[in-house]
């Protein structure tokens, strides 16, 4: 083997005296990311792993499939906006603080769609949703009031009540929980 000094010259290297480095240790492997485990314990119903994200539950122009809703997001956005963000938040936020920010930031700036596409965001990598028609600022900034009530039926498809908020469905679900235990005992 040759090798070049700082000058450029090369001289001859002894394999024996070369120094040799100890090996790298390698590190030690990550866990699985909460979307990869979420998507290991997605199945379908013929118990296949999931490799996609599942369809929206009704279409983005099916908005009087649910005319109440249809109604609410069409006249009071600002309402229908606070309900979803409250139940994507999981209660951390109200409903009106959620919808107040809605309006004031439709008031000032009329690009309410910038605040509300990322719950859609949001709502999406909760229950594995595929994005689509297409991007989530793309859907709010042309179609706010559609995709305000795709996400409202959604949430209504995925067992919550929105007019009652995230804490009522919370109660709500331990009620029916102490039901069906009180009902199973002997």
């Amino acid at each position: 083997m040759y090798s070049s000094n700082a000058i450029g010259h090369f001289h001859e290297e002894s394999p024996s005296l070369a120094p040799t480095a100890p090996p790298c240790p390698q590190p030690p492997p990550r866990p699985p990311s909460p979307l990869a485990s979420r998507l290991a314990n997605t199945t379908t119903s013929n118990n296949a792993v999931a490799s996609a994200p599942k369809p929206w539950s009704t279409g983005l122009c099916d908005c009087c499939d649910d005319v109440s809703s249809c109604c609410l997001t069409c006249w009071c956005p600002c309402v229908a906006f606070g309900r979803i963000a409250e139940i994507v938040d999981r209660g951390s936020t109200s409903c009106g603080v959620s919808g107040s920010l809605y309006a004031i930031i439709l008031c000032l700036t009329g690009c309410s769609c910038l605040y509300s596409c990322f719950y859609r965001s949001k709502l999406r990598g909760q229950y594995f949703l595929e994005e689509s028609p297409c991007t989530d600022c793309c859907i709010h900034c042309c179609c706010e009031e559609c995709s305000l009530c795709q996400e409202y039926r959604e949430l209504t498809h995925q067992g919550f009540d929105i007019s009652i908020g995230w804490h009522g469905n919370m109660a709500r679900q331990k009620r029916l929980a102490a039901k069906v235990e009180g009902g199973m005992t002997r």
